[in-house]
C-alpha cells in the first residue's frame, strides 16, 4: 500500500519546512510514504526549501494557476507515482499531521472512498465570527446539494483512494474543496468526516480575502457543479413552476373572458403566454442538458477506466 501526501504550495518557503518535518514517516497499513509538493508558480524558494526538507517529488507549475489547478495537478501526478492512497494537506501547517492515521483509517478499512477532516471551527480563535458562520452555512449547503454528511466542507485536509482520485474532475480554478465533495456525493461515493485538530494559524487565508468574495465564489461553484451533474432538477423545476403559474394566469383570463369580464386583462394573457413559453423552453432545455449529463458521465467512466489501464502496466513493471 503506497501513500502519497500531496501539498499544494504557493510562496510558502517560510512554512513548508515545518509542514514537511511534522509529516509521518511510518503509518500502520502503509508500506511506502512519499511526499509530493506542488509548487504553484511561486516567486520565492518554496520548491528549493521543499527539496531541502525531504520532499520526494516537487511538481513545479510554470505560472501561478490557483489552488484548484494545483490540487488537480497533484492528483494526476500522485496517480502517476502509483499511489494507492492520496492525502492532501496545506503547506502552511494548518492541519495536525498526527491525525493522519485517523484520516486514512476509513479508507483502509473499506468504509469510505474519500475522507474529509472536520476541524473544531467554533473553537479556532483565529477565525472571526463571520468566518465561522460562513463555514457552517457553506457546509450545510454542500451537504444538501451533495447528499453527504460532511461536517466541514471547506477543509482541505482529506484523503482519497486511487479509484476516487481517478474519478475526480475539478473544473474551477478557485478551490477544489466544495466541488470535489459535491461530485463525490452525486457519484454515490462513500464520503466520511473525520474529526481533526489544527495548529496555530501562521498567516491569513489567501482564499477568503473578504466575506463577500468568498460567498460569491463558493455560491457560483456550488451552482455550477449542481447544474453540470443534476441539470434535470436545476432546469426542470423552475420550468414547471413558471409553466404552472402561467397556466393559472391563463385559466383566470379565460374565465374572465367567457364570463364577460375579460376586457382590460390583456396584460394577464401576455404574462401567461410569456411564462408558459419560458417554462416550456426550460423543460425542453432540461431534457437536452440531462442527455449531455448522461454523456458526460459515460465519458468520465471511460476516463477513469483509461487511467486504470494506464496505471496497470506501471504496477506490473
Amino acid at each position: 500500500m503506497k501513500l502519497v501526501i500531496q501539498i499544494p504550495s504557493y510562496n510558502e518557503e517560510e512554512s513548508i519546512g515545518r509542514t514537511l518535518s511534522d509529516l509521518p514517516t511510518h503509518l500502520d497499513g502503509i508500506d511506502t510514504i512519499e511526499i509530493l509538493v506542488i509548487d504553484d508558480g511561486s516567486s520565492d524558494r518554496t520548491a528549493e526549501v521543499a527539496r531541502e526538507n525531504g520532499a520526494h517529488h516537487v511538481l513545479s507549475l510554470k505560472t501561478h494557476q490557483g489552488l484548484a489547478t494545483a490540487f488537480r495537478s497533484g492528483l494526476r501526478r500522485s496517480l502517476e507515482l502509483e499511489a494507492d492512497l492520496i492525502v492532501n494537506t496545506d503547506a502552511d501547517n494548518q492541519y495536525c499531521a498526527e491525525d493522519m492515521p485517523a484520516l486514512i483509517a476509513p479508507i483502509l478499512e473499506g468504509r469510505a472512498d474519500i475522507t474529509i477532516g472536520a476541524r473544531p471551527v467554533q473553537e479556532i480563535a483565529e477565525f472571526s465570527a463571520t468566518k465561522k458562520w460562513l463555514q457552517g452555512v457553506g457546509s450545510r449547503v454542500v451537504r444538501w446539494v451533495s447528499g453527504t454528511s460532511v461536517a466541514d466542507a471547506p477543509c482541505g485536509y482529506r484523503a482519497l483512494s486511487a479509484e476516487a482520485a481517478k474519478s475526480m474532475n475539478v473544473f474551477t480554478n478557485y478551490t477544489y474543496t466544495l466541488e470535489t465533495i459535491i461530485q463525490a456525493g452525486l457519484k454515490n461515493m462513500a464520503v466520511e468526516s473525520v474529526p481533526i485538530r489544527t495548529n496555530k494559524t501562521v498567516r491569513p487565508s489567501r482564499l477568503m480575502r473578504n466575506s463577500a468574495d468568498y460567498v460569491k465564489r463558493s455560491t457560483l461553484t456550488i451552482i455550477r457543479v449542481f447544474m453540470i451533474y443534476k441539470p434535470m432538477k436545476f432546469f426542470a423545476w423552475p420550468g414547471i413552476i413558471l409553466f404552472g403559474v402561467g397556466g393559472i394566469i391563463g385559466v383566470r383570463f379565460l374565465y374572465l373572458y367567457f364570463t364577460g369580464g375579460g376586457q382590460g386583462h390583456v396584460q394577464s394573457l401576455i404574462l401567461a403566454s410569456i411564462l408558459i413559453v419560458v417554462g416550456t423552453i426550460l423543460c425542453i432545455f432540461s431534457l437536452i442538458a440531462d442527455l449531455i449529463a448522461v454523456n458526460r458521465r459515460l465519458l468520465e467512466e471511460i476516463q477513469a477506466r483509461v487511467r486504470s489501464l494506464e496505471d496497470t502496466p506501471r504496477r506490473r513493471d
